[in-house]
């Protein structure tokens, strides 16, 4: 039997999707849609999608799969809109970095007998430092050899989340089951933070009078430093998603700043050797993170996932989530 899965937002994750599909065209039908008609054209014209409908609510009127691949803003209003139109057991699915609030649309807007499952795609690394957005970006084997954690409410049937552990392995990507507040957390730590935290250090620099002659020399560390801003998310996604997610965004952004009045406070009292040495742990944690993410090897533990950290507190915070 042929499943009918209709992609809705035709940008990097949701082209991706249809091109890792294209191998399954004997299990799958991809339909595509996007608010710009010419990004659903493009990804047909780059076989992402087998047809194009422009209309929202008939684009997912016989679809078993509906994925939203959607900025978080944009989330709410589309599963509302297209809420009445679902068929009996559709399964309705999204990449947003937030998921309690999604989960609290579908509880919302979605009639009995039709389902919500989140998903978390971790992208193959060799993409992972790859400063692209858009469909211009989509790659078949964007997920192959990653992971994706699903999430489901209580009372989601189990064909709804097998569909959805079904469809990560069509992607080329391992299902990992996991709990909704805890991927909250996680998303928190390693998607929206970074975001806002290379925000901060632009807007701590270039809204300063020393910009004009600090923007000619500002170099390679400043380069990398700024590049989350605007390479994953645009702005209003990421305030939107920040919102959605404050309490775990905010208690992120306190370990932040512990850790930067940390080094403060180190350079006022003049303990350079100090911070040298914080500094020096910081980037052994992040190099052995970043080797392991390229190889996959990792330790088997209460955190599920190697983390990055910037301290003690904020590991002690991210591998404890599970346990409080």
């Amino acid at each position: 039997m042929t499943v009918n899965i209709t992609i809705i937002g035709m940008g990097k994750i949701g082209t991706s999707v249809g091109l890792a599909l294209a191998r399954h065209s004997e299990q799958l039908h991809r339909i595509g849609h996007d608010l710009y008609p010419e990004f659903s054209r493009r990804a047909q014209k780059l076989g992402a999608v087998d047809k194009i409908a422009y209309n929202l609510p008939g684009s997912v009127a016989d679809a078993d799969i509906i994925f939203l691949a959607l900025p978080a803003d944009q989330i709410r209003d589309t599963m509302k809109h297209i809420a009445h139109d679902l068929k009996e057991g559709a399964v309705v699915m999204d990449t947003a970095p937030t998921k309690g609030a999604v989960s609290g649309w579908a509880g919302e807007f979605l009639p009995e007998k039709r389902y919500y499952v989140g998903l978390s795609p971790v992208i193959n690394p060799k993409y992972m430092l790859v400063e692209e957005s858009g469909g211009e970006a989509a790659r078949e084997d964007l997920f192959k050899d990653g992971m994706i954690g699903i999430v489901a409410p209580q009372g989601t049937s189990s064909a709804a989340i097998k569909l959805a552990a079904d469809l990560t392995s069509l992607l080329g990507a391992k299902p990992l089951f996991m709990d909704i507040v805890e991927v909250d957390s996680l998303m928190a730590a390693t998607h929206l933070v970074p975001q806002l935290v290379a925000a901060g250090m632009v807007g701590a620099t270039a809204d300063q009078p020393g910009w004009t002659e600090g923007r000619k020399v500002a170099g390679a560390p400043y380069a990398l430093a700024g590049s989350a801003l605007g390479a994953v998310d645009p702005p209003e996604a990421i305030a939107s998603a920040a919102a959605l997610n404050k309490e775990h965004v905010i208690r992120v952004l306190d370990n932040v700043l512990v850790t930067l009045i940390s080094f403060k406070e180190k350079l006022q009292d003049g303990e350079y050797e100090a911070l040298a040495e914080q500094l020096k742990r910081i980037r052994d944690a992040r190099e052995d993170w970043l080797g392991k993410r390229f190889s996959g090897e990792w330790e088997e533990g209460p955190a599920g996932i190697d983390l990055p950290t910037a301290g003690e507190e904020m590991r002690r915070w991210i591998v404890g989530r599970r346990r409080e």
